[in-house]
């Protein structure tokens, strides 16, 4: 076993504690969904299409709304991302390397995850109060609002979410986990799917509320899966 003492993880698992983040991981992922729900439960207008038709929904959403949704990602999410260190804690006695490789992206995401569902937030709030002055450019402004201000820490957010999705899988599938290999499918490609049966059942309010929470859905998926199971096997 490797010692990692230094970095203050023991070599041998601390059940109690790792349950407990996985607890609290639950509690998180409930708040954020809250929040994205309060953000996504809103219809296009069925008379226009394109990027027309994805703001539109939004002129209904009301800013009290989409304040309350930023402010409980902007808790939740980093909460949310804390409790990852449940997962970092079932390899650390196993795989020094994959421990760290998942530490760096926990770190990533814990960085700029509450940001980007502010800035998720921001872009509606400026697209209502920008279409009351100019509704022919509203849509282009919130675009480019976007653009510059949305996109970059995004980019950065999901690649630090791909890089450690993948070390998690990974570390399941090489059994560096006292869980079954099997226990890779609690993962965050399970929120795709959400999306993708989202659509595939249209446009309403639930749905489109439910498609906009996909992360925090798959947060529900793998911390509750993984105390689920680790309860019954006697794991943790």
């Amino acid at each position: 076993m490797n010692n990692f003492n230094d970095i203050g993880i023991e070599s041998k698992l601390d059940t109690k504690r790792i349950a407990h983040l996985f607890k609290i991981g639950l509690f998180a992922a409930f708040l954020v969904l809250e929040g994205d729900m309060l953000l996504g439960w809103c219809v296009p207008d069925e008379n226009l299409s394109g990027m027309k038709a994805y703001f539109s929904k939004y002129l209904t959403v009301s800013d009290t709304r989409i304040f309350w949704s930023a402010v409980l990602g902007m808790v939740g999410i980093p909460l949310e991302c804390l409790c990852y260190f449940g997962v970092y804690r079932l390899i650390a006695p196993n795989s020094e390397k994959y421990a760290h490789k998942l530490r760096l992206g926990i770190l990533g995401m814990l960085t700029f995850g509450g940001f980007v569902h502010v800035m998720c937030c921001a872009v509606p709030y400026y697209f209502k109060h920008i279409y009351k002055l100019s509704p022919d450019t509203a849509v282009a402004q919130a675009l480019s609002f976007a653009k510059y201000f949305l996109m970059p820490p995004t980019i950065v957010f999901f690649g630090f979410t791909i890089y450690m999705v993948t070390v998690q899988i990974k570390v399941f599938a090489k059994g560096l986990t006292p869980y079954p290999r099997w226990c890779l499918i609690f993962s965050f490609p399970f929120g795709f799917l959400v999306i993708i049966l989202m659509k595939l059942i249209g446009e309403y309010g639930l749905t489109n509320a439910l498609a906009t929470g996909w992360i925090s859905i798959a947060n529900l998926w793998i911390f509750g899966g993984l105390l689920i199971v680790g309860r019954k096997r006697g794991i943790i």
